[in-house]
Formats: structure tokens, C-alpha cells, sequence
């Protein structure tokens, strides 16, 4: 599996968010788990680019954390995901745990919609959210 990250919104300047850490985690529990080996690209935005994508995309006019598009191919690509880094930083300050932590259940939570799990009724939920809490256990400590 390959991830490429793309900083529209620049972190190089937030000490408390190591971007590869999460990255090469995260590879690492997919290939575990679902023993995949294809591609996908992550992208950091601003709360206002992710308003236009959530407004022109899903319909709704407000900011969100994180949105996947899938877009499987032959060559193994998946799609593409989306996270505002500021809604990241303020999620962190809110559920009162470290940032890179938040960051990377983010890029857990748009990866496992690329790989076709979502959250639409109960049943479905149930199931995405216990592969997720299953994979962020085992590479963060909460």
C-alpha cells in the first residue's frame, strides 16, 4: 500500500503532528488487515476548501473533518481523502487527546470508506467503527 500526502495547507510548522508517522502506521495495519497493496492519496486542507468540497460534493454547506472519494482503478488506486488540518487541530483540543492521534484516526476513518466500509445505518456503523477502533489500538495509545 502507498499513501501520498499533498499539503495544500502547510505542517511543517505544527510540532505536535508527524504526517509520515501516521502514514507509514497506518500502511502498515492495512497491509496487516486487509493485506492490500493499493494506492491512495491523502490531502490537507483549510476549512474553507473542504466547505466548497462538502457543499458542491455532498450538498452540505458547512465544514467537516474528513471526506473520501473512491475511485478504484485497475492499477490499484482507491481514491482520494481530504482532511482540514485546522478541524483536526480543534477536534484534538475537544476530545482532549494529542493531535497526531486525531490526525491519524482521520486518515484511518477516509481509508477504511476507500476500501468500501461506511456509516450509513447501525449495522453498518457497528461494523466500520469496530475495524477502526481495532486498527487505531494497535498503533495509538489513547
Amino acid at each position: 500500500m502507498k499513501i501520498r500526502i499533498i499539503e495544500e495547507y502547510d505542517v511543517s510548522n505544527i510540532k505536535d503532528l508527524d504526517v509520515k508517522l501516521a502514514k507509514k502506521a497506518l500502511i502498515k495495519a492495512f497491509k496487516k488487515r486487509f493485506h492490500t497493496k493499493d494506492n491512495a492519496t491523502v490531502i490537507l486542507v483549510d476549512e474553507k476548501r473542504i466547505q466548497e468540497i462538502n457543499r458542491d460534493y455532498r450538498k452540505i454547506d458547512k465544514v467537516t473533518d474528513v471526506i473520501s472519494f473512491e475511485e478504484h482503478d485497475e492499477a490499484g488506486y482507491m481514491g482520494e481523502i481530504f482532511i482540514c488540518i485546522p478541524k483536526a487541530i480543534l477536534q484534538a483540543n475537544e476530545y482532549n487527546h494529542s493531535l497526531q492521534r486525531e490526525f491519524t484516526f482521520l486518515m484511518c476513518h477516509g481509508l477504511l470508506h476507500l476500501h468500501g466500509y461506511d456509516h450509513l445505518n447501525e449495522e453498518d456503523e457497528k461494523e466500520m467503527f469496530s475495524i477502526q477502533d481495532e486498527i487505531m489500538d494497535n498503533i495509538i495509545k489513547r
